[in-house]
């Protein structure tokens, strides 16, 4: 049985939640009064975490990913002393600028590790930082990395097609020091899970190679002890918790009320009589409060000893860790990329090649400069081919930087997010671009978040040829590009791939989409400059000649190879054509007007080309513009004969030019 202070610890969190949803007018209050057993058990007695310094680098992960159960975590943030989070800030709850909004956004300065809402998301995010903490501990060792990853997680976690491929993939690399806590209150938002699922949860996970103890979650002492056993354990652990959904108010614990429903001061009196609760709202008694507060304490002495491990290394070691750990990027990475850029301008001779290769070559040579660069692909390693002389991670070699993902795009994309969320490493994640759909979910919280993960995309138009419509992506550069603070990236040959490899490594707060044909393209950039010419977005690759500029094609990828060759038979019949190449709009967009309108032409006619939706090329194509690319799905066959079959064609593009002038 647990203790007159775990219980009363316990009910601080319930009914300091409950003051503050009542106090809002909405929230869900299911989390916070169902887990507060489960959530002392784990902060007070076992957490390595440092209040005071919220962002020590080997302080355990804790992830709610049933994050409508925001207020949990801020009570939790609250009692155990993060300055950010007041008494007044708790009070602040869902209102605007508020740290405690309706679900939990990223800032480990406030103690929340990521953003969680999206279910299912927030334990995909939990695995890619236990990824993190076990490729980090082999690389610099665990008197520097020796954490855990815990994530509470709900049936909606669990229902969703990620939290299966998270449970499958985990299990499999043995991921011992991930533990997740599954609130079983056999509730969901419509009733009962017995409306909609009726397997045994658990077994899903011990058949994954999972430890699994089941117990009754509405007991601290209980719960502490399962924590023990799992830590023990080299596989991850899951703890089946029992619990009781908004327990502790009568009129809805353990409904589908318990969920959601408006709760009135009612209910707060209601419960507070039925758990003999006597404090006014908002009042936690000063001894309680101290309780709390020495457990956010309770791992300063670790620390410190951890503080002194680090200091005691050399300067080189030290300056190595906490580089990565501030997410700089070492000295001569960026001559790697140019020089790499000189070589293949410089090639008299170009053997064309895939366009996803040359970002193989490149992230190749990364290897050895950027030794924080973990790399996930979703069985896809021949044709995209960036795995090469990277050694895979595994549950016997911790120390390869390349996880094999198998066919888990969903769980790809979210591990990639909470490896940039954890810190120390930098993502990326391979695919082809049609299945970023299933990447989707976790390109949008990396956008949002502002993680700086890279998602690398092959076989990014009808070019794929023969796999037919199925795998010709031609409305997904359009989506993608409307997605905010999300870099989007078409090269058109290997040094425009250099070049975006670049801007992609600088980012610091932006994710970027690094997208590349499946088939050869040729060298379109044959003049070397040091400047990186698609930083900003687009430029004229070939201006016009024999007059003032009469027509521009505007083209990406793999298409800008078709505008040069237009651009030769306009100039054949007298028409002087500029070429601009625009691997990025975004980056475009952010130059200033006088840039943008000499690159575009002023009073020019202005043809787009992109075997993709015109969507979103209409506000540079101006009021003389044409397109050519794709007006619907794509087709089975050679890739040369789609091209012609859809009209995205030299004498096509020259036609269209001429249409408008």
């Amino acid at each position: 049985m647990q203790n007159a202070t775990s219980d009363a610890m316990a009910n601080a969190i319930r009914f300091l939640s409950l003051d503050t949803i009542v106090h809002a007018g909405e929230g869900h209050q299911g989390v916070p009064l169902g887990m507060a057993e489960i959530a002392t058990a784990l902060f007070a007695r076992h957490l390595k975490f440092d209040a005071a310094n919220p962002t020590w680098p080997d302080r355990d992960r804790f992830v709610l990913s049933n994050g409508h159960g925001s207020m949990l975590l801020y009570s939790l943030l609250y009692l155990t002393g993060y300055e950010k989070i007041s008494l007044d800030q708790v009070k602040t709850f869902r209102e605007l600028g508020s740290h405690c909004a309706g679900h939990p956004e990223i800032d480990p300065a406030c103690g929340i590790e990521v953003t969680t809402g999206p279910l299912g998301q927030g334990i995909a995010n939990a695995f890619g930082m236990a990824v993190a903490e076990a490729y980090l501990s082999a690389r610099f060792g665990t008197e520097l990395v020796d954490h855990h990853t815990y994530a509470f997680v709900g049936d909606g976690c669990l229902q969703e097609g990620v939290g299966q491929e998270m449970i499958s993939l985990a299990g499999h690399l043995r991921l011992g020091k991930l533990i997740l806590f599954w609130d079983d209150n056999k509730i969901t938002d419509d009733g009962a899970t017995a409306l909609s699922i009726s397997e045994d949860v658990a077994a899903r996970f011990r058949a994954a190679d999972w430890q699994v103890i089941e117990l009754d979650g509405r007991d601290v002492d209980a719960v502490s002890a399962a924590i023990t056993l799992a830590k023990q354990d080299p596989r991850p652990s899951l703890l089946a918790c029992r619990t009781t959904i908004g327990r502790g108010i009568p009129r809805v614990q353990g409904q589908r009320g318990g969920h959601s429903a408006r709760l009135y001061p009612e209910d707060a009196a209601a419960a507070r009589e039925l758990l003999g609760w006597t404090h006014a709202p908002f009042e936690i008694p000063a001894d309680l409060l101290a309780t709390w507060r020495a457990a956010g304490r309770r791992s300063k002495a670790e620390h410190a000893a951890w503080r002194a491990r680090l200091a005691a290394l050399s300067a080189a070691d030290r300056a190595e860790f906490e580089r990565v750990q501030a997410g700089e990027l070492p000295a001569g990475w960026r001559e790697v990329l140019l020089a790499y850029k000189q070589r293949a301008a410089a090639d008299t001779e170009p053997k064309p090649k895939p366009g996803i290769f040359a970002s193989a070559e490149i992230n190749d040579l990364l290897v050895d400069v950027l030794p924080e660069r973990i790399v996930g692909c979703a069985d896809l390693e021949a044709p995209t081919s960036h795995k090469r002389s990277l050694a895979a991670f595994t549950a016997e070699d911790r120390a390869g930087a390349y996880v094999h993902c198998g066919v888990r795009e969903h769980v790809m994309g979210a591990m990639a997010t909470g490896i940039a969320a954890h810190g120390g490493a930098i993502p990326l994640a391979v695919t082809y671009l049609a299945f970023s759909d299933y990447e989707r979910p976790a390109m949008r919280m990396a956008a949002l978040m502002g993680l700086p993960v890279k998602f690398v995309f092959s076989h990014d138009s009808i070019g794929v040829g023969k796999n037919g419509p199925t795998h010709q992506p031609v409305e997904i550069l359009a989506a993608l590009r409307a997605m905010p603070n999300m870099l989007v990236m078409r090269p058109a040959d290997a040094v425009e791939a250099a070049e975006c490899w670049e801007v992609a490594l600088e980012q610091r707060h932006t994710p970027a989409s690094l997208i590349f044909a499946r088939q050869a393209l040729p060298t379109v950039r044959s003049h070397h400059s040091d400047d990186n010419l698609s930083r900003r977005g687009a430029y004229v690759l070939a201006d016009a000649d024999g007059g003032a500029r009469a027509v521009t094609l505007l083209a990406t990828g793999s298409e800008v190879a078709i505008a040069l060759a237009a651009r030769d038979l306009l100039r054949a019949d007298g028409i002087p054509t500029a070429v601009v190449s625009m691997p990025c709009w975004a980056l475009f967009d952010a130059q200033d007007a006088d840039y943008r309108h000499a690159v575009l032409g002023a009073d020019t006619v202005r043809v787009g080309v992109e075997a993709a939706m015109r969507f979103g090329w209409d506000q540079y194509l101006g009021s003389r513009g044409g397109f050519v690319g794709m007006t619907g799905f794509g087709a089975s066959g050679p890739a040369d004969q789609l091209y012609a079959h859809f009209g995205i064609t030299p004498a096509a593009v020259a036609a269209e030019a001429k249409r408008h002038l």
